[in-house]
């Protein structure tokens, strides 16, 4: 019987072994999905890794709202490396915007509900492109913000991440980064840099999702 594995404490036994003083600061890659959820991840991870941000979402599919989230998250990593006495600066590439990657990844999944087969072909999509770009660069690590959200399988990212990790060479970084408070800090730090936040993932799917759960509720109340 396989035992559930406890990925936070994965992190920290990492992270406590990359504490001494005299060790070089390892390089991470992280892929981020959008700057609330990347706030509490690049605030707790900046004191052991020189981050770079992965900014690659194929996944959402309007231009406009691609824009506006990739926008935010260069505003927030500015303010970050405006406050270097908290930790290492932090840099961001911008994958392409590439709609038609997502396209073609969800054709024939068009009907599942958010958390089934289309969202781990997305995370899958969007990690594999993280991992070609880790093992490119030479980073020492790479990992996601997307184990940050409850609606998000940590399990099922860590496996896919994993499996990555092998194909490619890098090294993986297991996370849930909602755990001990993660996802509570993501939204106090939203608060605090005033950040714009969504309530849907980023494809048309989960948009219409997200809409249809408003309806029913604003019918309920009537």
């Amino acid at each position: 019987m396989q035992t559930c594995r406890n990925y936070q404490k994965e992190l920290e036994k990492i992270l406590g072994e990359l504490e001494r003083p005299e060790a070089v600061p390892p390089k991470l890659l992280l892929h981020s999905c959008c700057a609330p959820c990347s706030s509490y991840c690049m605030e707790y991870l900046r004191q052991y890794f020189r981050i770079t941000v992965f900014y690659y979402n194929p996944n959402i599919t309007e231009q406009e709202e691609y824009k506006k989230r990739a926008k935010e998250e260069i505003r927030l990593i500015e303010a970050y490396n405006r406050q270097a006495e908290k930790g290492h600066g932090i840099e961001i590439i911008e994958g392409g915007y590439e709609p038609e990657s997502f396209w073609e990844m969800a054709r024939g999944f068009e009907e599942c509900k958010e958390g089934e087969a289309r969202c781990s072909r997305c995370y899958a999509l969007r990690l594999r492109k993280t991992a070609e770009l880790a093992k490119e660069r030479n980073f020492d690590y790479f990992t996601t913000t997307l184990t940050i959200s409850p609606l998000k399988n940590a399990a099922k990212l860590n496996e896919i991440g994993e499996g990555l990790a092998q194909e490619y060479g890098a090294l993986w970084l297991p996370s849930d980064f909602k755990k001990r408070g993660g996802y509570l800090r993501s939204i106090e730090l939203s608060k605090e840099y005033g950040l714009y936040r969504q309530n849907y993932c980023g494809c048309v799917f989960s948009k219409r999702d997200a809409e249809n759960e408003t309806s029913r509720s604003k019918a309920q109340k009537l």
